[in-house]
Parts: C-alpha cells; structure tokens; sequence
C-alpha cells in the first residue's frame, strides 16, 4: 500500500512540475495566432515558421552557432585547469577551482553587468566574440565540474606506470588520461551548449543590440503581440535539452556526473 502511495504521489508530483510545458505545448500546435488551452485545432505550421522565417532562422543559426564556440571554449580552458588540479593536490590551488566556479554562482544579472561593464570600458561591446567569450566565462563551471569528476576517477597507478615506462607528461595526458576523461569532456560540453543555447541575460547585456539569439527574439518580438512561434521555439529547446541529457544519460555516468557516489566510493 505505501508503494502504490509513494507511486501515486510521485505521478501527481511530475503532472504538476510538467503542466506547464503540456500547456505550451499545447499552444505550439494552434492552428490560429491565438494564446488559447486546449488548442483550437492542429497545426504544426508554427514549427515550420522557425526554419521559413528569416528573423526566426537567423536567430536559431545565431543561438546554435553561439552555444556551440562558447561551449567548446570553456571546455578549453576548464580542461588545463581541471589537469592542474588534479596533478597539483595542494590546498593553494583551490583558489583556482573557486575562481572557476565563481561565475556561475553569482546571480547570473550580476555576471551580466560585470561583463557589460568591462566589454563597454574596452570598446568591444556590441561584437558576437563578446558574447562567445562572455557565455564561456560563464559556463566554464559545468565542464570543470564534470572533467574534475573524471579526473578524480581515474587511478593514479595507471599514470606512474605510464611515467615509469618512459612516457612523458603529453605522452601521459594523450594516450591515458584523454581517453578515460572523453565521457566527462563529451558531457561538460554538453551541458555548457544547452545552457548556452537558452542564457538570455548575459547575451542581451554584452551583444542585445547587435545579434539577435533565440531567447532575445522571443523577447522582443513580444513587443508587437504573441504568435504560437514562441511557444514552438520553447518545445524545440526542451526537445534538444532532452536529447542531448538523454544522450550523456546513455553513454556517459549521469549519475556520477550529477553528483552520486558510486559503490565503490
């Protein structure tokens, strides 16, 4: 009987946190231009209207094209940093770890005008390298996170029998290390790229102006009045959020990378 409770309130728990992805969902396939649950009608016209339109594919092509450099440069400098700390176990250095995740723990508002702030006393503001570089500050936490859980799996007798073969340190880290930490790597990215892909208060304060991404069309076209696109492009961000969680889930440690401890641990 508890187990039937317990199932029961668990189904109720996640109808309400997914009501209202159903009910936009819902809206997405409007066949008219109104904000109306239930849908009167179906269409999946709205869907179409995200690649057809040329303001709503620039900005799908401006967010895609955003997420992805910026994830790829965090991982970059998450990479090196996540090394260091993991061959250099002394209490100094995790001042580096703290400064790496320092920009995802502050309200993300304040990052936001910090960035703003020094990109306009540079004379940058306004460049799409801006955001890129922007987004990648902000996210380099996930990546660090995640290659830092990597690391600390791996056995070290494995590196000192690398090392006492001859082999050294690029030799190591290419043909030991690399391999073991690609799930953790493949899974940082990941999760950069689609927070990436849905950050709307950094990209607006460093580039709003001067590129458009999905989210700040969203905003601004609301301005003239709603139109089921919006609601079509919010399905089709959790659809690719699903997707690519689903695939870390699939191929990589999840739970791990979520925080678990494994049963060795």
């Amino acid at each position: 009987m508890n187990t039937a409770l317990q199932r029961l309130y668990f189904a109720l728990f996640g109808l309400f946190l997914s009501l209202p992805l159903i009910v936009v969902a819902g809206v997405s396939v409007n066949e008219k231009q109104n904000l109306a649950f239930p849908p009167q009608g179906f269409s999946l016209s709205w869907y179409g209207e995200i690649f057809a339109n040329p303001e709503w594919r620039s900005a799908l092509v401006a967010s895609v094209v955003l997420a992805a450099l910026s994830a790829a440069l965090a991982v970059v400098i998450a990479l090196p940093l996540a090394w260091f700390l993991w061959r250099r176990e002394a209490r100094w250095a995790n001042i580096f770890q703290l400064l790496g995740i320092a920009p995802f723990t502050l309200p993300p508002v304040i990052t936001a005008l910090g960035l703003l702030t020094f990109w306009a006393t540079t004379g940058f503001y306004g460049q799409p390298a801006t955001a890129v570089v922007s987004h990648a500050i902000f996210f380099v936490t996930l990546p660090l996170v995640t290659l830092s859980l990597g690391f600390s799996a791996i056995d070290r007798s494995l590196v000192e029998a690398a090392a006492t073969m001859g082999a050294d340190d690029r030799t190591v880290f290419r043909t030991v290390v690399l391999p073991l930490i690609l799930p953790y790597l493949v899974s940082g990215y990941a999760f950069a790229f689609v927070l990436s892909l849905n950050e709307y208060i950094v990209a607006y304060m460093t580039v709003g102006f001067t590129m458009e991404t999905l989210p700040i069309k969203i905003f601004n076209a609301l301005r003239y009045g709603y139109t089921p696109t919006m609601a079509s492009v919010t399905i089709l961000f959790v659809a690719i959020a699903a997707i690519v969680f689903s695939l870390v889930a699939r191929f990589g440690d999840l739970p791990k990378l979520l925080g678990a401890m494994s049963t060795r641990d």
